[in-house]
């Protein structure tokens, strides 16, 4: 899991996801499991221009772009407060399952090993209703000094 996440890291600024098969059945020969080891395989996760509730993506900022990769740890049970996104992003979530709802009540469960295309300038928040911890990582197309999510705490969360 960790070399798959390190390909994403890498990967996701050509907007591709590679990772690499290091598992073989004990039934091949060793230069069998060498030739396996080497093998590097592709596989396009997604490809959208629009966020996960289809609503179509901004255009590009203009200017210098800033790429910024953050990982997320939720704990079970943990709610994020309401907030919203200035800039692109997606990512994958690697671990849990992560329940993510707009202000408008829709609803997105996005469950481990699958992507995810986050709302821009749209007020959603997110929780972790399962019994492990998510992880995800985040990749933003931003700009220098921009900030990649505005919190709204005058809104309650439930």
């Amino acid at each position: 899991m960790k070399k798959m996440i390190q390909w994403v890291l890498a990967a996701t600024i050509i907007c591709g996801t590679t990772t690499i098969v290091s598992s073989c059945k004990e039934t091949k020969a060793p230069e069998e499991k060498n030739e396996a080891a080497k093998t590097v395989k592709s596989e396009e996760l997604i490809r959208t221009s629009q966020s996960w509730d289809g609503v179509e993506l901004p255009d590009y900022l203009q200017g210098r772009p800033e790429l910024v990769a953050v990982k997320y740890e939720f704990p079970a049970g943990q709610k994020l407060g309401w907030h919203h996104h200035p800039v692109m992003n997606y990512g994958i979530l690697v671990q849990g399952e992560l329940t993510i709802i707009g202000q408008d009540g829709k609803e997105k469960v996005v469950h481990e090993g699958e992507p995810v295309v986050e709302m821009v300038n749209t007020i959603h928040h997110g929780e972790n209703r399962g019994t492990k911890p998510v992880i995800l990582y985040m990749f933003y197309l931003s700009q220098k000094d921009s900030l990649l999510a505005v919190q709204h705490p005058e809104i309650p969360l439930e």
